[in-house]
């Protein structure tokens, strides 16, 4: 089953077939022969060399400097995203218009909700490419990049976060992972990057996704609030990629003391608070351990 589908007997999340998407929030670059190098310095591997963590490697940038001088994302030929992503139907017909409904949903809501937000692209990308963070390739999974505040997508991710880490996967599992990637940039707009340890970090970028999952509706972007089997969807996502079922997956063992993300249960209680909620106030680090 490809990620980007909905699983037998649910209902799928529903755009309005009227809303206009505006598609110059998402950036199709397509593949990419340069960027060299082989992934991110400082990437946080999974498995010694396979699977790299769900989420972004950003604190790792943050403490380390990454991305001064670097050289900006690769430009590529315009995409035809703005022709085939224009209104919320396309989104229910297509991945790459799901990928910018749900972009466009998610800062609308922050814009409203923080005065300090700006909008940031997200890019489509496979291969390799280049970012304000360093060289990236498509074995980075989905990221947040300070450098250039841009969210780096490569959608075959999702694929592999059904085969590989074992979610079951469905368009909103694949939103939860987009709206984690916005709260890291809400995190960096708001200057929490730095503040905490990198789990406390990534709560709460969960906690965000579900902040935004209890308000989407009122975006103007969905026909109604997410079902039951929506949010499962995220949950069973989140579970999936908590540091202790990864650790289980590839080593066998879990060992709480290298936790960088937080257990299946921390960020699954991290969504359920931000969707119960629905207000950025209530995703404190503090309160997420």
């Amino acid at each position: 089953m490809s990620f980007g589908q909905h699983p037998e007997g649910t209902s799928a999340m529903d755009f309005r077939d009227d809303v206009d998407l505006d598609a110059s929030q998402v950036e199709n670059a397509g593949g990419s022969g340069g960027g060299g190098g082989g992934g991110f310095p400082g990437g946080m591997i999974i498995g010694g060399g396979g699977i790299v963590s769900l989420i972004v490697l950003v604190l790792v940038f943050v403490l380390n400097n990454v991305g001064g001088g670097a050289e900006p994302a690769q430009r590529r030929p315009p995409s035809n995203l703005s022709e085939q992503c224009q209104k919320g139907k396309d989104a229910d017909q297509s991945e790459q218009c799901r990928v910018v409904g749900v972009v466009n949903s998610i800062q609308d809501y922050w814009k409203r909700e923080i005065s300090e937000y700006r909008a940031a692209k997200t890019i489509l990308y496979t291969g390799q490419l280049k970012t304000g963070c360093g060289s990236a390739s498509s074995s980075v999974g989905p990221f947040y990049c300070p450098g250039d505040q841009r969210v780096y997508l490569d959608l075959s991710f999702f694929d592999q976060l059904h085969t590989q880490f074992g979610a079951k996967g469905g368009p909103f599992a694949q939103a939860y992972v987009i709206a984690h990637e916005y709260g890291h940039h809400v995190q960096n707009l708001l200057g929490a990057l730095e503040s905490g340890s990198s789990v406390s970090v990534e709560l709460q970028a969960d906690c965000y996704a579900g902040v935004w999952a209890k308000n989407a509706v009122d975006t103007g972007f969905y026909e109604k609030p997410f079902t039951d089997a929506d949010i499962a969807e995220a949950l069973d996502a989140a579970a999936a990629v908590g540091d202790d079922r990864i650790q289980q997956r590839s080593t066998g063992r879990i060992d709480p003391e290298s936790f960088t993300h937080g257990s299946s249960e921390q960020r699954v209680n991290a969504f359920q608070r931000g969707y119960k909620n629905g207000g950025p106030g209530d995703c404190a680090q503090t309160e997420l351990r």
